[in-house]
């Protein structure tokens, strides 16, 4: 009898839950897409809602002798999008808030290697206030050297 109370809720969940991520792909192709210029998109369309002070993790090989664009964009609604770039010993080689929370990092490395992307959404609001919450999208472009 109790499962039968329960299934209920767990499809709405899981109806929200895909509807949420179909409209955060889509703000990710309407957004963060452009956001690569002349950069060509990996195909990947990495977004999730988060809420503030939530963090992400996100590891990525890239290989040498290419360039290179990430693209970190949240919603309008979000407060400031922080992402820092790590290697494998941990050295942060990148953080947008050292840049003025850029949307964008341009980069090149002498030789391939997986490295990990950090996205946290900053807090701005005050103790009790209810979070702010939306999608956040990490996009990667490459250029072939020529």
């Amino acid at each position: 009898m109790r499962l039968l109370k329960i299934l209920p809720i767990l499809a709405l969940f899981l109806i929200a839950s895909s509807n949420a991520d179909a409209q955060c792909k889509a703000f990710a192709k309407k957004v963060c897409l452009p956001e690569l210029g002349s950069f060509t998109h990996d195909g990947n369309y990495h977004a999730a809602v988060l809420v503030e002070g939530e963090e992400a993790e996100l590891y990525k090989t890239f290989y040498s002798d290419m360039d290179y664009r990430i693209a970190i964009c949240g919603e309008d609604k979000l407060p400031n999008v922080e992402f820092r770039i790590m290697d494998s010993n941990k050295n942060v080689l990148y953080s947008n808030k050292d840049h003025n929370f850029a949307r964008t990092w341009d980069f090149k490395l002498q030789s391939s290697q997986q490295l990990k992307l950090i996205v946290k959404v900053s807090s701005f609001n005050q103790a009790g206030d209810t979070p702010a919450s939306g999608c956040v999208s990490i996009m990667f472009g490459f250029k072939m050297k020529k």
